[in-house]
């Protein structure tokens, strides 16, 4: 338990419970892709309990900050009326870009599971890692691949069907 928020637990969930999380954050996934939006999705969890979710809304909000992670993060921040998210877990359906990872760290985000790597802008493991550094006072435990294939075959149709959209106007 952390002394600053006693709710959260460091125990890791289960590969069940993981499944079950990474299955939400999908399901945020698909509704940004039902709203026109790159579909991505997020959910932060401590423990049992669903603290924030989100998916992209950039197009939505016109603002290139509205990222899933950031939305998760900051309503599971909301939740629990501070900003520190020890012990908690941020499932996310594609690996965070430079902001995002950075928004984690600065949360204090205890571990992270992303699903598909992301070839041009991932900052974990894909272009860049900015996980490791030593200078870094927080440090985050990341994953990646559960239900990768999914979570990229959602991407890949979605910037297809833009792809026909735009060529048949």
């Amino acid at each position: 338990m952390d002394r600053l928020n006693p709710e959260m637990s460091t125990n890791h969930p289960s590969q069940e419970e993981d499944l079950r999380w990474m299955q939400m954050a999908y399901d945020e996934a698909v509704l940004a892709s039902e709203e026109g939006e790159v579909p991505v999705g997020a959910v932060v969890v401590s423990g049992s309990r669903l603290l924030g979710r989100g998916h992209n809304r950039n197009e939505a909000l016109q603002d290139p900050t509205a990222h899933a992670e950031i939305l998760a993060i900051t309503a599971a921040a909301n939740t629990l009326g501070s900003w520190r998210l020890e012990g908690a877990t941020l499932y996310i359906t594609l690996e965070p870009c430079l902001m995002c990872a950075g928004a984690t760290f600065l949360a204090r985000i205890e571990r992270l599971v992303f699903a598909a790597r992301d070839p041009k802008r991932g900052a974990l493991r894909s272009v860049i890692d900015v996980s490791e550094p030593e200078a870094l006072n927080h440090h985050t435990e990341v994953e990646e691949g559960l239900m990768a294939e999914e979570c990229s075959h959602l991407l890949k149709s979605f910037f297809e069907k833009l792809r026909r959209d735009s060529e048949e106007t």
